[in-house]
């Protein structure tokens, strides 16, 4: 390699490490290194166009028509890392991680579960969960956003906005501290710099946060502070509900002037899951080190004799309201799990029942010979 191709590469390198390039996909590279295939990421994601970008220079591109049409193949979402060949999408590297739910469209109905995984951003540091101090303020809520983030693998944070509608916002910060064990909660205020101070070493460079929420609570309005300047538009307060307009549609990868990236997403109406790891057990853990106590194992804490977890209602150790979404998302986790093994069976068999028939068609053809 010569010098000039050598600063070449080193330039590249850079120009992706500040996208967040790391090893983990420097070494998926490695076994697709042809010529002409160039690395990015995507940061915007619209009906049948991408946005990519290399660090340096972002152009639109369209998908490969294989990926388009291979059921098993990941469908590009704002974030992930891609291979590309011209301005078309050859491929796209394993993720190292991502945030998803269950696709909305239940309405809270169990026995509606979603029906597919929706993919909201891939390829996180940090997810920030923004609750307004207004209408939007819900406990129950919150709970139910650590439980996604923390079945995702994420790492979440917690935003307080609005601060600025309260004389005294701090008693806000000890109620959601008595639910979120072990994670920040930072108190903001859009008109407060110093507050947004707190945010910045969640921007460093090559680091990627993505923002939940729901409809109105500031997100937007929050990357802009952030920012500098109006970068996404944004809503005023309604006054019939009390909230901020919901105005972000689509999931765009904003590049800070801190260094690191952004992923604002658009309101969450059902914070419907998908995945089925131990991120329960994460959001109430002094639910699952009371459960240790009880008489029985397999305690649904719900009428059993012995049953550690309802004498902590009973003596005030644990609020009823957070022990009743517990039961209400372990049933929906536990409902979920079964239906995804079934599904799993369902398609092994199907595929055993394929292999069947043709060995069944070659051999009556072998018979006919």
């Amino acid at each position: 390699m010569s010098i000039e191709e050598e600063i070449y590469k080193n330039k590249t390198m850079h120009h992706l490490s500040q996208m967040g390039w790391t090893s983990f996909f420097q070494t998926q590279l490695e076994r697709f290194a042809n010529e002409g295939i160039i690395p990015a990421r995507v940061v915007g994601v619209s009906k049948n166009s991408f946005r990519a970008s290399d660090g340096k220079n972002e152009c639109l591109a369209t998908l490969a028509g294989r990926l388009q049409h291979d059921p098993a193949g990941l469908y590009p979402v704002t974030g992930d890392w891609v291979l590309m060949t011209d301005a078309m999408i050859s491929r796209v590297l394993v993720r190292k991680n991502a945030l998803s739910r269950g696709a909305s469209g239940t309405h809270h109905k169990q026995e509606a579960q979603p029906q597919k995984e929706q993919v909201i951003a891939a390829n996180l540091d940090t997810v920030f969960i923004v609750c307004g101090l207004d209408r939007d303020f819900n406990l129950r809520r919150i709970e139910r956003y650590l439980t996604l983030v923390y079945n995702c693998g994420l790492t979440p944070v917690i935003i307080l906005t609005k601060a600025d509608l309260h004389q005294d916002p701090e008693p806000f910060v000890g109620e959601v501290d008595a639910v979120a064990f072990g994670v920040p909660i930072h108190l903001v205020s859009a008109s407060d710099d110093t507050s947004l101070n707190a945010l910045e070493p969640y921007l460093s460079p090559g680091r990627t946060t993505t923002m939940v929420g729901s409809s109105g609570a500031g997100k937007s309005t929050l990357v802009n502070r952030l920012y500098g300047s109006p970068i996404q538009l944004t809503g005023s307060i309604s006054s019939h509900v009390g909230k901020g307009k919901h105005t972000t549609t689509s999931r765009d990868l904003i590049r800070m002037p801190q260094g690191g990236m952004v992923i604002d997403n658009p309101g969450i109406r059902e914070i419907a899951f998908w995945d089925v790891a131990k991120g329960i057990e994460a959001a109430f853990p002094e639910i699952e080190k009371l459960s240790q106590g009880c008489r029985f194992t397999n305690c649904s804490h719900t009428h059993e004799p012995g049953c550690r977890v309802l004498e902590a209602v009973d003596e005030g150790e644990l609020s009823w309201n957070r022990l009743e979404n517990f039961r209400k998302m372990k049933r929906e986790l536990e409902y979920l799990a079964h239906r995804q093994h079934k599904s799993a069976d369902r398609i092994e068999k199907e595929r055993w029942k394929e292999v069947a028939l043709k060995i069944r068609a070659v051999n009556k053809r072998e018979k006919n010979m």
